[in-house]
């Protein structure tokens, strides 16, 4: 019978491992029954950390895989990808980590070892992966998957499907910033026009293998991969590729945005330039007449003369409204 709740890392270094009874339900087991466990007693998914000890030992020592695919499950670096070994595969996807809400677009992978009666999955200790915990809540209920195929192919789809805020909510915030471009101080665009892009381009660069990794799937000959799980991935690269499309969009958009944002301030300069141009043109020939009549020499009109200072005040002053009217006919105002 099923648990009517979820435990994990009961064990160490064993999250959960669960013997699915063939009907969508499952139960749960620990280690000493995985060490027990026989391909005839039925499919068994197992979800281990790969950096603790007790599950690289028992990956390296007990399950019995090829060393060199213990090594490429338990690297570092994982790419998104999938490696064929007669009936079995070795596939790398990445997901949405939730432990770290700061910066979700940095997706963490989860590496898979698959055969016709075993799962392996394994991820980070610190990395946390929703879309595994909708799967064996669905296995708890009865309604989960019946067989390693379509375990498999719905922990792409689930994945895949959380990945989709991450991009609508990074479409969002650039909808928003372009329509409010105007109103936002021009530093702050520019270093959200560079943050949004960066997130755009680190999304793709796992997006785009994960992308070639699911097509392949849909070809390989692995029995256990049903023509109903095959069509399941094909829905699965589909969204992903629309996903690539959205972030390729989101990239040019924001190169858009940023060429109008120089279109923008070079506008706003030239109108000051302009203006600043203006109002020295404004003040030239006040200029030119304060500096006629401040020379100090003989036979300057009107020298001496108890009017002549109201006069050029009066004259100065009169040019302004003329300069005025002239250079808004010009258009330099």
């Amino acid at each position: 019978m099923p648990s009517s709740e979820l435990q994990y890392g009961i064990h160490p270094g064993l999250r959960f491992a669960s013997l699915l009874d063939g009907r969508g339900a499952c139960r749960d087991v620990g280690w000493q029954e995985i060490k027990a466990w026989r391909p005839e007693n039925g499919v068994i998914w197992l979800h281990l950390e790969r950096d603790h000890p007790e599950a690289q030992r028992w990956l390296r020592e007990e399950s019995g895989i090829d060393p060199v695919i213990v090594d490429a499950l338990l690297a570092e670096e994982a790419r998104p990808r999938v490696e064929d070994y007669d009936d079995a595969l070795l596939i790398v996807l990445r997901g949405v980590n939730r432990h770290d809400r700061e910066n979700p677009e940095d997706l963490v992978p989860v590496r898979l070892w698959i055969d016709r009666s075993r799962v392996i999955s394994l991820r980070d200790k610190d990395h946390y992966m929703m879309a595994l915990r909708e799967i064996r809540e669905a296995l708890i209920k009865g309604r989960g998957p019946i067989g390693p195929g379509e375990l498999f192919a719905r922990i792409a789809d689930r994945i895949m499907h959380h990945v989709e805020p991450v991009v609508a909510e990074l479409e969002d915030q650039v909808d928003q910033l372009e329509e409010n471009i105007e109103q936002i101080d021009t530093t702050i665009v520019r270093d959200r026009l560079a943050e949004y892009r960066s997130h755009a381009i680190q999304l793709r660069r796992y997006l785009a293998p994960q992308r070639e990794a699911l097509y392949r799937l849909q070809l390989e000959d692995a029995t256990w991969l049903t023509k109903r799980d095959k069509v399941r991935l094909r829905e699965v690269t589909d969204r992903t590729l629309r996903f690539l499309e959205d972030l390729d969009a989101i990239r040019d958009r924001t190169m858009i945005l940023h060429e109008d944002l120089t279109a923008m301030v070079s506008e706003r300069i030239s109108h000051t330039a302009a203006r600043l141009t203006a109002i020295t043109a404004m003040a030239l020939p006040p200029t030119l007449i304060a500096g006629f009549y401040g020379m100090n020499l003989d036979g300057i009109p009107f020298h001496g003369e108890p009017w002549a200072w109201l006069v050029v005040c009066v004259a100065t002053l009169a040019i302004f409204p003329l300069e005025f009217w002239l250079l808004r006919r010009l258009k330099w105002l």
